[in-house]
């Protein structure tokens, strides 16, 4: 049978780095993992090697869990950290509060306390607004704090950001969970190994994302402090994120992570972003909004142009009320891409003169 092709290959957008393929070096690793049999649901040889990539990266307690997406993987490993009657507190731009449909609350059973940020980050003074009330049963027990690395607004938290957070919440009784779904961008950024920012820092379980960075598919969650979750392997099954033909999800990873296929995705998509940035930020009209440090541009534009550019481009608008949209960039994201763009943004700007 002969596949055709139904789209474009040189067509690109800036709504989302999951628009993009997948990395050829992914697509070898699957082609390598597939042919005879290996046992299923995780058995296999390819996900026992991935618990030493891993530990590797995080360090030896490390326990990794692959699943198939980041929302599955943020209620189980969110699920595995709490108790029935415990909330999590998060930032309102968190992934979990705003693009996951409600999943954490219906389907994980968890009260989800939000705090407002100017830039997507926590801080142990915002996270008091909420970490409060333990002992009345009246209210749903704060038990998770989650931070998201890079967070949603394209930020970075620093080593010694991460690591007061978890002081803090730790001498109140409170775990830390990490959202990395785009991990490999902050370390590109950083200039520092995971395990600084993570498990030296006190975060007790994250997720590590895969598909933003050059994967078919596949996220995984990473315990990093086995006393903080329980029940993982358990609640991954419970919800249906238990792949079968787990060795396909696992050689992705080693691919991505046993060399440096991670940092080379990850750094090129942020120099793209610092490029499209650079060729923007003095245009008139235009107001970047956030600091540029993972591989997204967030910018206030009139909508008149954002309507305009969006017929040529695909992106999103992040506040219909301030006329702010967000740009990413790609593993794949070309610098033609980005002086195109930028041309057409130039383009619309002068339109209505």
């Amino acid at each position: 049978m002969t596949i055709t092709r139904r789209h474009d290959p040189d067509r690109r957008g800036f709504a989302s780095d999951n628009y993009a393929g997948i990395h050829p070096e992914i697509l070898e690793a699957i082609a390598v993992a597939n042919g005879g049999h290996q046992v299923s649901y995780g058995e296999d040889v390819y996900t026992e090697h991935l618990r030493q990539v891993f530990r590797g990266h995080f360090g030896d307690r490390a326990e990794a869990f692959p699943v198939f997406n980041g929302t599955g993987a943020n209620v189980v490993a969110l699920d595995a950290m709490s108790e029935r009657w415990g909330s999590v507190i998060a930032a309102a731009t968190a992934h979990i509060n705003v693009d996951e449909c409600g999943a954490p609350e219906k389907m994980g059973g968890l009260k989800l306390l939000t705090v407002e940020t100017p830039d997507g980050k926590l801080t142990p003074d915002l996270i008091d607004t909420h970490a409060w009330g333990w002992g009345d049963q009246h209210r749903a027990q704060p038990l998770v704090v989650a931070i998201t690395q890079a967070t949603e607004l394209g930020t970075c938290y620093t080593p010694e950001e991460i690591k007061a957070i978890s002081g803090h919440c730790h001498d109140r009784g409170m775990k830390v969970f990490l959202d990395g779904s785009r991990l490999a961008n902050a370390a590109a950024t950083l200039n520092r190994p995971f395990r600084e920012f993570t498990t030296d820092a006190g975060v007790d379980v994250l997720t590590f994302g895969g598909t933003k960075n050059g994967l078919l598919a596949g996220e995984c969650i990473v315990v990093l402090n086995p006393d903080a979750a329980h029940g993982v392997m358990y609640l991954r099954k419970m919800s249906m994120q238990l792949a079968s033909k787990m060795r396909f999800v696992s050689a992705q990873f080693e691919a991505l992570l046993d060399g440096d296929l991670w940092l080379r995705n990850a750094s090129h998509s942020n120099a793209m972003a610092q490029r499209l940035a650079t060729a923007i930020r003095d245009l008139p009209g235009i107001q970047i909004t956030q600091p540029v440090q993972a591989n997204a541009v967030f910018a206030i534009l009139p909508p008149e142009v954002t309507e305009r550019l969006q017929k040529r481009f695909r992106f999103y608008t992040w506040n219909e009320h301030t006329g702010e949209v967000r740009w990413m960039c790609s593993f794949d994201t070309t610098e033609e891409d980005i002086d195109t763009f930028a041309a057409a943004l130039r383009e619309e700007l002068g339109a209505g003169e």
